[in-house]
């Protein structure tokens, strides 16, 4: 809004905007349910001996079929654009995430063993309105055999975090308010949020928006990260990702790159014809969503044409790195909207975090995040309304 326009205008702008969010809203709820049936389905396949390369093949495919079932009426003539909105990725202990092998790839025959831990990925999108959901199971884990050891201490700092997150990511507070409280989680299970990672704003065919949050940054980020105040009217994926190193930090090892994402503000002409191909057939199959080299038909050809859009910045990869040998990565990751009426999660919560799966010699101990966790996502009106008229009653008969 420029500075000559009137006050005035300002509540109509305002209006209109939280309209349009109610209204899409359907939308991503639709995308958001495709997802959590995948994810179930995807936690009952992920036993013992499961190959994730066969996981990550399933997981697309639940998502392609649960897209196509939907939404296939065109809207004012137009063919509503649906799909899958993040690859599937299995990302095991130490890998941070994005772990998504070909066959091709020397990985591809890797397997699920006892007692890893797990974390799943996935995401899908209704006319550019994408849900994206993550969370972390430890296989061959029930309440008879329970997690115990620095995997439950991970994963249980991770599940708090994100219930913490959640309940900070609200209208009119900042976005390093996020980042302070889910290290202060952390802390409470000697863990550490994974070093840079970043959750992102959200809006139609976007999933890396300009506001975003940041956790565990190192002194460059600290001084260079923009400062941000979250605004009704917003939706946002927020990503946490917990190590049990001791300081967070991840870098790249030997996992080849298979996921990518175009830029759509970067432009470039290409200079060779099979990278204008490659590049074309992205667009036409992914828009501006992350995509798996998998769904390329010639993988030689698309590894070769991806090479030059990513020298050029066209084309991002979303690599795989790893904290230290003998560290655990838990993640969970929501995507929230923030109405009127206060936050609203979108995605559905964990399916198999359960606290008598999870057993850890350490709670969380520190009153304000204790009562933070004890409210209700958003607030009960009608209850609120109730507690102040019996207030006023009170007050009245004194």
């Amino acid at each position: 809004m420029s500075d000559t326009e009137t006050p005035a205008a300002a509540p109509a702008a305002d209006k209109k905007v939280v309209s349009s969010l109610e209204t899409d809203l359907t939308k991503y709820k639709v995308a958001a349910d495709i997802v959590h049936q995948a994810t179930k389905k995807l936690i009952e396949l992920c036993i013992e001996g499961a190959k994730i390369i066969d996981l990550c093949v399933e997981g697309d495919k639940l998502l392609e079929q649960g897209t196509t079932a939907v939404y296939n009426k065109p809207v004012k003539g137009i063919k509503v654009n649906k799909g899958i909105a993040f690859p599937t990725c299995i990302s095991v202990n130490n890998a941070v995430a994005h772990f998504s092998p070909l066959a091709s790839d020397p990985e591809a025959s890797k397997a699920l063993a006892k007692d890893d831990v797990v974390k799943i990925q996935l995401g899908a999108h209704i006319d550019g309105f994408a849900s994206i959901s993550a969370e972390t199971i430890v296989v061959g884990a029930s309440p008879g055999s329970p997690v115990t050891g620095r995997r439950a201490d991970v994963v249980k700092a991770a599940w708090h975090a994100a219930e913490v997150a959640m309940r900070t990511v609200k209208a009119g507070n900042k976005n390093w308010a996020v980042t302070e409280a889910v290290s202060h989680v952390a802390q409470t299970w000697d863990c550490k949020p994974v070093e840079g990672m970043l959750s992102c704003q959200q809006t139609q065919g976007v999933i890396d928006g300009k506001k975003r949050v940041i956790l565990n940054p190192n002194e460059t980020q600290k001084r260079d990260f923009e400062a941000a105040t979250f605004a009704e009217g917003e939706v946002y994926g927020i990503d946490i990702l917990i190590s049990s190193g001791e300081d967070g930090k991840a870098r790249l090892e030997e996992s080849r790159t298979t996921i990518y994402q175009r830029d759509p503000i970067v432009t470039y002409q290409l200079k060779m014809k099979n990278s204008r191909a490659v590049f074309s057939d992205v667009q036409k199959k992914a828009g501006s969503f992350p995509f798996n080299v998998r769904i390329l038909e010639d993988e030689k050809r698309a590894r070769m044409g991806l090479q030059e859009a990513v020298q050029h910045s066209l084309v991002k990869p979303y690599e795989v790195i790893y904290t230290p040998a003998n560290t655990f990565v838990a993640g969970f990751h929501f995507t929230i909207a923030l109405l009127p009426g206060g936050p609203s999660l979108i995605t559905h919560p964990p399916v198999w975090y359960k606290s008598d799966v999870v057993k850890t010699e350490k709670e969380l101990e520190d009153e304000e995040l204790r009562s933070l966790l004890a409210r209700n996502l958003r607030e009960n009106k009608k209850k609120k309304k109730k507690t102040e008229g019996a207030k006023e009653d009170g007050a009245a008969k004194e």
